[in-house]
């Protein structure tokens, strides 16, 4: 099954890419503040669902763009077609399609493809993950002045900022850097990979993490939500972190804790 999600994904990114600059500035809608879509997310989570629906008939749908209606069944894809959406309309090179099989509430496959640079990050719950076929983990470094860390800045949701930036300001000051490219899946499939040390991010929802979140568990991460807890894949928030930092990152975090 995994071979044939990833020819779909495939197929979709060539789409995807042979759209870069076609679009003009008229085809770009707004769906919310700060929320971008075009017809090539459409286009393109229409190619993912015909797809999908062959491999698995049975299985629901949860997707961003609402191309298929969206219930939940046993096993459920969710999907984004095209995560980096504001990238991708501005022409800056990072956007991912994510695609995770979901059942009871857990994630058992997921594939999250870097379009431009044709990466294929994969995951089977309990077999390990992959890019390009090859085996990743994540980083391993052992202290926190050493790691690189990703997050994702708000775009809608301004009620946690100040806490937000308290945990930022203390990542400037505490570790190598930080990174926002802009993308939430290629973010996990980048701290599967050892790219970053750690991942966090608020106002997320399922088919931004669905697919990534089993990619970076795969990988040896851990993968909580700001509490510790396992509300990730539909509570909005997120943290993916390698085990060695996690208490020191997890202190990090403590002004997001929701209780």
């Amino acid at each position: 099954m995994l071979n044939e999600v990833v020819a779909v994904v495939a197929k979709t990114a060539r789409f995807i890419q042979s759209q870069s600059n076609a679009f003009k500035p008229g085809d770009i809608e707004v769906k919310s503040l700060n929320a971008l879509v075009s017809y090539v997310d459409k286009q393109a989570e229409e190619l993912l669902v015909e797809g999908l629906m062959h491999i698995l008939p049975e299985a629901g749908f949860i997707t961003e763009e609402e191309t298929v209606t969206n219930e939940r069944k046993q096993y459920n894809w969710i999907i984004d077609p095209l995560d980096g959406t504001t990238n991708f309309l501005h022409r800056i090179p990072v956007y991912a399609i994510s695609v995770g099989l979901e059942s009871e509430g857990k994630m058992v496959l997921g594939v999250v493809y870097e379009v431009v640079r044709e990466e294929c990050y994969t995951a089977i719950v309990g077999r390990g993950a992959e890019l390009n076929n090859n085996p990743i983990r994540v980083s391993g470094n052992l202290h926190l002045k050493d790691t690189l860390i990703a997050t994702g800045f708000p775009y809608y949701r301004f009620d946690r900022m100040d806490d937000f930036i308290k945990t930022l300001t203390d990542c400037f000051r505490l570790t190598r850097g930080v990174r926002r490219i802009g993308t939430a899946a290629t973010d996990l499939a980048y701290t599967a990979a050892g790219r970053f040390d750690a991942y966090y991010e608020y106002g997320l929802s399922a088919w931004d993490v669905a697919a990534g979140s089993l990619i970076a568990q795969e990988a040896g991460a851990l993968v909580t939500d700001f509490s510790g807890g396992d509300d990730y894949l539909f509570g909005g928030e997120i943290v993916v972190v390698q085990p060695e930092i996690a208490k020191a990152f997890y202190e990090l975090l403590s002004p997001l804790k929701r209780f």
